[in-house]
């Protein structure tokens, strides 16, 4: 074991954060390039673009649930959570290789259809993601004490995501979405695979005193996430809806709101069994939910905000004066056309929401000390609800949508961190992956959620009506978490600290 692991020093949560910042340069890539990539190389609509972004929650279901269950009871490769760490590594590495040469797939395996191949790479590129999202940040709960060390970690560990999130949009509005493909697939190569080689995780977890042994089944996950239930509904409905769209026209809209209505009461409810009888269990349903409507606003926002930007801000400005092409022009040389533009801006504002995202857990800390992680959570998610509307209603050249993104990356900053830090202190910690993965179905449950905001919008063709959703969405999301209660460890001891991705 390496001295700075036995010390608990800050080189060491800082090597234990690498696994993420793998994932979170992964992800940030696939928000930069997927979208872009889809729609200006191969020309797909909002429809089938939304629809390729359904392999990541599909994906999310299977890996991250599955993977949390094993690697809580096996031992291979000298870990738990490494061997899916590695493999996890090695496939993302292998779909940011091959995501830019999808017509070429197609010519050499001869089919034809560009949305099938898409859906595979993106399949398995969101399969690897979520293969090593989980033991990523697993790792960091298994080899830390709860309270400050453990947030500590979570600290470190969204730092570091947050500023390569920050390095990988620089990156696209430099050399382009497709060289940003090639880059991440050396990054996340070598901060997935070779960190976890110089970690030592423990074979036997520790059991909290007052935790009992329990045994967790399908069934028993199933039953677990009832709360979701009515995103788990609507993302099946999505699926057939794509294919047959005439035939179930008349039903999207009503299963939609059907969806959110049946998770709004069911929130009601469990909020109420809380006041009655408090419990870990009644928390963590309470946070899965509160999660799971923030998650919906903005995988909406990382999928759809180009088609908003060209729809809505391109035709009120000159391409000459548009500030995130100076990036490119100044250090390639190359004149940014249309196609181009609606990239770069996304990749700047994202640019802005990621640096945020890097620099604010600092700031949040400290609040937290003083007022609770799950106040201070509350009160930047209430930013990320103003910077919304901001752009929704006042977002009409380039400028703006910039200082939405700021107010917005303020939420962000603690949707990626604080969230597992209090979420850990819920559940079993002998079964920390398997409940890390299904926490992660408020996730990925609800990102599917987004391919019925992208088909309102294609039917109405009204882009405003993206981020309107977006703020009644984070808005639901901050009344819940009013009712969710501090840790014991924070509240009692003020041992408060906040972070991770």
């Amino acid at each position: 074991m390496l001295n700075i692991q036995k010390k608990m020093s800050n080189a060491f949560l800082a090597l234990l954060g690498l696994p993420a910042t793998a994932v979170g340069f992964a992800l940030s890539t696939q928000i930069a390039a997927l979208s872009w990539i889809l729609s200006n190389k191969y020309g797909l609509d909002i429809h089938d673009v939304a629809f390729v972004w359904l392999a990541g929650p599909i994906a999310g279901i299977f890996g991250q649930v599955i993977v949390g269950l094993i690697s809580d009871n096996v031992w291979f490769m000298g870990g738990r959570r490494r061997p899916f760490i590695i493999i996890g590594g090695l496939v993302s590495t292998i779909a940011f290789l091959t995501l830019p040469h999808i017509r070429g797939i197609s010519h050499i395996t001869g089919i034809s259809d560009i949305i099938l191949i898409a859906s595979v790479i993106a399949l398995f590129l969101d399969l690897s993601i979520n293969v090593t999202f989980n033991p990523a940040r697993s790792i960091i709960a298994d080899l830390t004490p709860e309270g400050k060390v453990r947030t500590s970690g979570y600290v470190w560990m969204q730092i570091m995501s947050g500023f390569f999130g920050v390095f990988a949009y620089f990156l696209s509005m430099v050399f382009g979405n497709e060289m940003l493909l090639y880059i991440a697939a050396g990054i996340v190569f070598l901060t997935a695979v070779f960190p976890v080689l110089f970690i030592q995780e423990k074979k036997d977890l520790e059991l909290a005193k007052d935790e009992k042994p329990e045994k967790f089944g399908v069934w028993q996950i199933f039953k677990e996430i009832f709360p979701l239930y009515g995103f788990l509904v609507f993302g099946i409905f999505s699926l057939f809806f794509h294919f047959f769209p005439e035939g179930l026209a008349a039903w999207h809209n009503p299963v939609l709101i059907a969806a959110l209505a049946y998770s709004v009461i069911i929130g009601i409810i469990i909020i109420i069994q809380g006041v009655k009888k408090a419990s870990n269990r009644n928390e963590f349903q309470k946070i899965m939910l509160a999660h799971s409507f923030t998650w919906v606003a903005f995988q909406s926002m990382f999928i759809l905000s180009g088609f908003f930007i060209e729809n809505q801000i391109l035709p009120n400005i000159e391409l000459k004066g548009i500030t995130a092409n100076w990036f490119a022009e100044k250090l390639t040389g190359v004149t940014q056309t249309t196609g181009s533009s609606v990239g770069n801006i996304v990749s700047l504002g994202f640019f802005i929401l990621n640096l945020i995202g890097a620099i604010f857990p600092l700031i949040l800390q400290s609040i937290a000390k003083r007022i609770g992680r799950v106040k201070t959570y509350i009160a930047a998610l209430s930013f990320s609800a103003v910077g919304y509307f901001y752009i929704a209603y006042f977002s009409h050249v380039e400028i703006d949508f910039y200082i939405g993104m700021f107010l917005v990356g303020i939420g962000w900053s603690a949707v990626i961190s604080i969230v597992f830090a209090i979420m850990s202190e819920r559940v079993n910690p002998l079964k920390m992956g398997l409940y890390m993965g299904v926490f992660n179905l408020a996730v990925v449950l609800p990102q599917m959620m987004s391919n019925g905001v992208a088909n309102v919008i294609k039917a109405t063709g009204n882009h405003q009506l993206l981020y309107i959703f977006c703020g009644l969405l984070i808005t639901t999301s901050v009344i819940f978490w009013m009712f969710v209660k501090e840790p014991e460890s924070s509240a009692a001891k003020q041992n408060i600290q906040s972070s991770g991705h």
